[in-house]
């Protein structure tokens, strides 16, 4: 007669960043028992308790995954700890979603490597599987996980693969290709909230708006939109959208210029999130903008004058594409006046606080290098 295995209870702690993490780690935490019993071991009780704060960085910029397993374990008397972060994670250069010590019992997340969308459902599965490998030498129903969690596992972040872990890790879950790269960068944005930027514009909103309303009610303004084909005021928009995020870019200092191959490397997915970013956080001015320079022409340009000017009636297109032209050339002016803008606010806009310490980290270590060179 086989022997039962005793029931045993097991506390997972997940500890998250503040911010976005822990807003996830909240909807994601009270389903987490149930689903850890259902996946993995149901004959086992499951108890998971979440905890924000901090997670430090050490001088490479790392989060020390051991140093915080020792430490909050013994704290609370956790089983086993999952850190949640939002900080982009790499081995060299590989972008990594996930690893794991089995002898500390520690696992790590990192959120952007899981995309902009459904993160609720993949951080989920994400925290199982790591949970299963850090209990298969206790569970033996974990040590051989049941087809379903790898199906599952394929959707996290595709495509993927386990590589031999670096420093701190047993393994690591990278993302490999094209694809995986791009759900990298997605995550990226997402993780930057592109849409923060327009309330900390004002001198620039200030700018694209006076613009905007000297064109509406400009008459030369009025022929010259007329006159120029839907072609050509999209070309003139997507160009503005483009002067204004550069200048952004340029004018602010946000442009990563490491020194080294492999740091070029790292530093191209940072430096191409931060262009979409300030793409993403102008065009959201840009919609905004035009709506109101829309309910503008409606008040203040009369029909009657505006087919006078023209030559023609005057309809819904015609007042579109006035607004068109006119928000095109405020984003342009906006440019200008996000100058008078002071760069720390900007960073805060663009940029999470977590790629804001690890830009920190990045300045502190090439001022000591330079000092280092000077020596």
């Amino acid at each position: 007669m086989t022997a039962q295995r005793a029931p045993e209870t097991l506390v997972v702690g997940l500890v998250t960043d503040d911010g976005f993490p822990r807003q996830l780690a909240g909807r994601v935490v009270d389903g987490l028992p149930a689903r850890l019993a259902r996946d993995l071991d149901d004959e086992t009780t499951w108890h998971v308790e979440h905890e924000t704060r901090s997670l430090p960085l050490d001088e490479d910029g790392n989060i020390p995954m051991l140093d915080l397993a020792k430490e909050r374990r013994a704290e609370h008397e956790w089983d086993l700890l999952v850190l949640i972060t939002d900080l982009p994670r790499r081995a060299g250069t590989v972008p990594i979603a996930s690893d794991y010590n089995v002898d500390h019992g520690v696992a790590m997340v990192s959120l952007p490597a899981l995309g902009a969308l459904r993160l609720r459902g993949r951080v989920s599965r994400l925290i199982v599987h790591l949970v299963r490998h850090l209990v298969a030498h206790r569970l033996a129903k974990a040590a051989d996980p049941p087809r379903r969690i790898l199906d599952r596992l394929r959707d996290l972040v595709a495509p993927t693969r386990h590589i031999r872990g670096r420093s701190d890790a047993d393994e690591h879950l990278a993302l490999v290709g094209l694809r995986g790269r791009m759900r990298l960068l997605a995550g990226m944005i997402r993780d930057n909230r592109p849409w923060r930027l327009v309330p900390n514009l004002a001198g620039a909103a200030a700018a694209a708006a006076a613009t905007a309303a000297y064109g509406i009610v400009t008459t030369s303004f009025w022929k010259l939109a007329e006159a120029l084909p839907e072609l050509r005021l999209a070309g003139i928009t997507a160009l503005a959208i483009v002067v204004m995020s550069g200048w952004l870019m340029v004018h602010n200092h946000l442009w990563d210029s490491p020194s080294g191959h492999l740091e070029r490397r790292k530093a191209l997915l940072y430096n191409v999130s931060t262009a979409l970013t300030l793409a993403i956080g102008v065009a959201c001015m840009y919609v905004i903008l035009f709506g109101l320079a829309l309910l503008a022409s409606i008040v203040l340009v009369e029909g009657t004058y505006f087919a006078q000017v023209l030559g023609h009636p005057a309809g819904p297109a015609s007042y579109l594409k006035l607004v068109w032209l006119a928000t095109s050339v405020g984003i342009v002016a906006g440019a200008v006046g996000s100058s008078l803008e002071d760069e720390d606010r900007v960073r805060r806009a663009t940029y999470s606080r977590r790629e804001r310490e690890r830009q920190q980290r990045n300045r502190e270590r090439a001022e000591e290098v330079n000092t280092e060179s000077d020596r």
